[in-house]
């Protein structure tokens, strides 16, 4: 498996991360779940710093590709993220969390309701 970090200062967009919040609400989040090979995403944000970005945990790094075919990010922010890193996995350790599921967490997500 493979990770991937992709970020975004958003400084000189005329996105902000209150903006794109309504991305992840109305598109972004369903569109991704139906990703073949992309086991999971997550994405982050620092409102005061303007920054966005996401990680990302894929089955193979064939399937890396996969964002090119469902992504508004760059077309929304104006320009390719500042940042991208990929790792190889190496361990996995789960926690005992208080959330059973990750699913429908986040601050864009509790907004909608």
């Amino acid at each position: 498996m493979y990770v991937s970090i992709v970020a975004w200062d958003l400084t000189r967009s005329a996105q902000t991360v209150e903006s794109l919040r309504a991305y992840l609400r109305h598109y972004a989040v369903d569109a991704y779940s139906r990703l073949e090979g992309m086991r999971l995403k997550m994405w982050f944000a620092n409102p005061e710093r303007q920054v966005w970005g996401a990680v990302y945990l894929w089955d193979s790094a064939e399937h890396m590709s996969g964002p090119a075919h469902v992504s508004k990010a760059v077309e929304l922010i104006g320009y390719p993220p500042t940042s991208v890193s990929v790792f190889q996995l190496e361990a996995v350790a789960e926690g005992m969390s208080a959330h059973e599921t990750l699913t429908d967490l986040g601050v864009a997500l509790a907004q909608a309701t």
